[in-house]
């Protein structure tokens, strides 16, 4: 089976934009980077630039996770009488 050519101009310029704003702005799926493109006047639809960060391999960076404390704690022994202790623990 022989395919026509597509008549849709390349997506070079769109494609730069994109991988541009999207690494100053790591944080951004493309949803967000749509409405950054729409304010620059980029008259493409959602769904095309949804594609276009799909078949870029852009994703949202994750974010580290918090460590967590390991072991247990050992308790604050309480002191017999009235100000031994000045720690704040």
């Amino acid at each position: 089976m022989v395919r026509d050519p597509s008549l849709r101009a390349p997506d070079r310029v769109l494609r730069g934009r994109l991988r541009d704003l999207a690494n100053e702005r790591r944080r951004f799926g493309h949803r967000r980077l749509f409405v950054l493109l729409r304010r620059e006047g980029e008259p493409s639809g959602i769904n095309r630039i949804c594609r276009l960060y799909r078949e870029e391999g852009l994703t949202v960076r994750k974010r580290k996770t918090r460590r967590k404390a390991i072991g247990t704690r050992a308790p604050i022994l309480i002191e017999a009488r009235a100000n031994a202790r000045w720690s704040l623990e």
